[in-house]
């Protein structure tokens, strides 16, 4: 979400910290220190670098004219410290302001730059120090579901429970031997075993209801489902405090009791959208149950209501972890428990099942998955089930099934970004070209002044065409005019490139440059001055006022 005003003003009355850094960079901030400021933040915890704000308090917005292309800048970012690291422009009646958001560093693992360990010490970037970096390295909690659970037996897990669980690793494996394991063998193959005694990893797959009652009562999912938002008991409720490969197929029925289904026509044929589609329901619980702190006593809740569910559970997000770098970093909190997972294909790949939850919310038209309400205390995931673009829906099913198989989380993610027309961070961006040879999306303009725009089919699809006449026509004569109108208001005054682009606020800064360079070719436009000072103007302004003097 683009920082507001209001956000940013008061960022600018809190003191300069480990969260905050500011600098007036008034006409530039070289790239090689923001490099350096990016290391020191993540290794801080992350943190805000804003440019073009006073760094001494009361401090004031003073403007800024460094990084002029902030996509440029988070291309250069990441193929400096290979991390993602958005870089937003503030265009305020004050000045323009660059906030550069560095996010924390993971687990056990500080940024450098070249082997240097920065941190802030005052106005100062210095190493840290070896004891600061042997904590960091040390800080990587033990995998709990790795340890043994004290007095467990093989007596406290289900043996049904272990047969499907060696069934599904066999036929995942292609491996039908493993079908001839005993369930000691089955676990010790598995990794479930330590030094031939019971693992908390094992309690929670196969556990017995008795055996987790008495050594790990927090395991359960509780379901409840709600008919309303009111307070009060819930219309149903179920507990399931045994293994979860005991009661995996038993909770998915028991959501999918309720679930009904959104129909829409296309043409001939109708699209029917579950309101809760059995993937990300599945990734949702799995990531509760792989993810969530088994030291803390709290259990399980899975809500349903009539249009949404959410996943609520015990521990905030691993260290390192926020929610908005959530889809492309991973750091496992239970990580025997998830290997195990990934053997009986409950779980493809670390990170995967969110990278799902994603992809099929765009797909169906669906609002992203929602982090909204997580804490330190715990994660609350949220997934809506309400369609609200059917007309996407019925565009992306149009792309075609093995077009859609070919798209990564990315290119779903810029097509939602292109729908709601928002930036697009360099990551995204990548993903165009391919987003356009797909037919997905449309390219306007030339050269640096590419931009795009999902293509006309979608807009067809959508009973908008006028709007995908609106936002093509705009790409040149029309937006030729509209900056020609401004400057003709400005008079002798002229305007700097700052102000131009916000008649355009829809176009980036290198697509506003390459419309004013084309009037200045055809010679209707001049610049005169150079960086903070330039000003472009009607060609003939200042000579007509001369003339007049």
């Amino acid at each position: 979400m683009p920082t507001s005003r209001e956000q940013l003003l008061q960022w600018l009355a809190e003191p300069e910290g480990t969260k905050l850094e500011f600098k007036e960079a008034k006409n530039t901030f070289h790239f090689d220190k923001l490099v350096e400021y990016c290391v020191a933040l993540a290794n801080e915890g992350g943190g805000k670098l804003i440019l073009g704000a006073s760094d001494k308090r009361p401090r004031v917005i003073v403007g800024s004219l460094a990084f002029s292309e902030p996509g440029r800048t988070e291309a250069g970012l990441h193929q400096q410290l290979n991390q993602r690291i958005p870089v937003e422009e503030v265009q305020l009646p004050e000045g323009r302001v660059v906030i550069v958001h560095v996010p924390a560093r993971s687990a056990a693992a500080p940024w450098h730059l070249r082997g240097r360990y920065l941190k802030r010490a005052g106005d100062e970037l210095i190493g840290m120090s070896e004891a600061e970096l042997k904590a960091i390295f040390a800080e990587m909690a033990s995998d709990f579901s790795a340890e043994v659970c004290p007095g467990a037996s093989m007596a406290d897990l289900a043996s049904s429970a272990i047969a499907l669980f060696r069934e599904r690793w066999a036929r995942r494996s292609g491996d039908m031997r493993k079908l001839a394991l005993n369930d000691v063998e089955t676990l010790r193959d598995a990794e479930l075993l330590i030094d031939d005694q019971v693992s908390y990893a094992a309690l929670i797959l196969f556990g017995t209801r008795a055996a987790l009652t008495r050594r790990l009562a927090q395991a359960e999912v509780v379901f409840e489902y709600r008919s309303s938002e009111a307070a009060g008991p819930a219309a149903d409720r179920e507990e399931y405090r045994e293994g979860f490969m005991l009661w995996q197929e038993a909770l998915w029925a028991k959501i999918n009791l309720r679930n009904d289904r959104q129909s829409f026509q296309d043409d001939f044929f109708r699209i029917d959208i579950p309101t809760f589609d059995e993937v990300p329901v599945r990734e949702a619980v799995l990531n509760a149950l792989a993810h969530r702190d088994y030291r803390l006593s709290g259990s399980v809740f899975v809500r349903q209501y009539a249009k949404r569910l959410e996943v609520v559970s015990p521990g905030g997000l691993p260290p390192g972890i926020t929610p908005e770098n959530i889809v492309d970093q991973q750091n496992p909190r239970n990580r025997r428990l998830a290997e195990a997972l990934a053997k009986c294909g409950l779980i493809e790949r670390s990170g995967q099942g969110l990278n799902l939850m994603v992809e099929t919310a765009i797909r169906q038209g669906k609002p992203l998955p929602s982090f909204a309400g997580t804490a330190s205390h715990e994660v609350r995931l949220t997934l809506e089930g309400g369609v609200r673009n059917p007309g996407f829906v019925r565009f992306m099913e149009r792309l075609g099934e093995e077009t859609l198989r070919s798209f990564t989380t990315r290119d779903y993610l810029a097509l939602e970004c292109l729908q709601h027309e928002r930036d697009l961070p360099a990551p995204l961006r990548e993903r165009l070209p391919g987003l356009v040879a797909a037919g997905a999306v449309e390219t306007l303009g030339r050269g640096k002044g590419t931009h795009y725009i999902l293509s006309e089919a979608l807009y067809a699809v959508l009973g908008a065409k006028g709007t995908h006449t609106r936002r093509k026509g705009l790409d040149h004569e029309t937006n030729k005019a509209l900056l020609l109108k401004h400057l003709a208001r400005q008079g002798s005054e002229g305007a700097p490139l700052a102000e131009l682009r916000q008649v355009l606020p829809a176009l980036p800064a290198s697509a506003v440059q390459a419309l004013l360079a084309e009037l200045r070719a055809e010679g209707r436009v001049v610049l005169e001055g150079q960086r903070r000072w330039a000003r472009w103007r009607i060609a003939g302004t200042e000579i007509s006022k001369k003339s007049s003097a």
